[in-house]
């Protein structure tokens, strides 16, 4: 299993994110459709960007009752896309009808992987809002936990979490870390963040980057610099 990048496409409208990939005439990123776009554009973004040659992590942290999920989850298996998810905190029965759901009557179907704890969530936030008072490690190698037991392929964390998840669950047990930002960069609202070289050191599967490339002044350079640094192990940026 090889790392990749994937670019958070979170445009408003088809418009708007086509005109940002136009920009990438060589490799084509891996990219994310989240809420935002998916609401806006419908099933039909998808197609059209499979059409265009991009793999799709489909973010759309389902959560809700395990039927109402389930029957979610089989629309979804529909759509072409490599990669969809859930939260994890909707309990192991949501997430074992969520996988139930998703794959299609031949046997095949998207990974689907856990949200575990948001990465503007820090510990701080965890205990005031959430009434949760165990530490952030514990409460996501816990959620991490429920996701493998339950069948699913890995969990969304932060990367400063990546270590223990797979120390707790195994190598090939997925981990897709957003909250990545380049050395030199703002952390905007992001709270438990890390640069693309130090993910790759402490060994996340996927990152997630959205603003550091999407609103750069030369998208495809700083695309270039995460894969640099994350994918080819090249270049400098700890953070």
């Amino acid at each position: 299993m090889g790392k990749d990048v994937i670019v958070a496409c979170d445009f408003a409208s088809a418009e708007d994110t086509f005109r940002f990939l136009e920009r990438f005439q060589g490799r084509k990123p891996f990219v994310k459709i989240g809420m935002e776009l998916f609401y806006a554009q419908g099933p039909s973004i998808v197609t059209r960007l499979k059409e265009r040659g991009h793999k799709i992590f489909l973010d759309l942290k389902l959560h809700d009752i395990p039927n109402t999920v389930k029957k979610a989850m089989s629309v979804l298996s529909r759509l072409d896309v490599d990669i969809c998810n859930l939260h994890a905190a909707g309990t192991k029965a949501m997430m074992r009808a969520a996988l139930e759901g998703l794959t299609r009557p031949d046997g095949t179907r998207p990974l689907l992987i856990a949200v575990t704890q948001l990465t503007s969530t820090d510990q701080k936030t965890m205990e005031e809002d959430l009434l949760i008072h165990d530490s952030m490690d514990r409460v996501v190698l816990h959620y991490a936990r429920n996701a493998k037991e339950s069948g699913l392929d890995g969990v969304v964390c932060s990367p400063w979490e990546a270590k223990e998840v797979h120390a707790c669950c195994g190598r090939d047990f997925l981990t897709v870390t957003p909250g990545i930002r380049f050395a030199d960069g703002d952390a905007g609202d992001q709270k438990r963040i890390m640069t693309p070289a130090a993910a790759r050191q402490i060994g996340s599967d996927y990152i997630v980057v959205g603003r550091p490339v999407t609103a750069a002044a030369d998208p495809v350079a700083a695309y270039e610099r995460c894969i640099k640094e994350f994918v080819d192990g090249t270049g400098a940026g700890r953070l």
